[in-house]
């Protein structure tokens, strides 16, 4: 067990949260389309946010270790 990262719960949380963000992101730029260079700014940056985190949040649960 490590001492110092999160359980396996909070890690469920993290992919979970994540991968609703993207979905939140997906459907705001479903609905209203991507309208500028902030709102790619904003769009890019919080898939990337989201995504990492579902990304590291799968990988550490997949390897066992969250």
């Amino acid at each position: 067990m490590n001492r110092f990262g999160p359980t396996r719960k909070e890690t469920w949380f993290y992919l979970l949260a994540s991968l609703a963000g993207l979905a939140l992101v997906g459907v705001a730029v479903a609905l209203n389309g991507v309208g500028g260079i902030a709102a790619v700014e904003v769009v890019g940056l919080s898939s990337l946010f989201f995504g990492g985190t579902a990304i590291w949040a799968g990988l550490r649960l997949w390897r066992g270790r969250g």
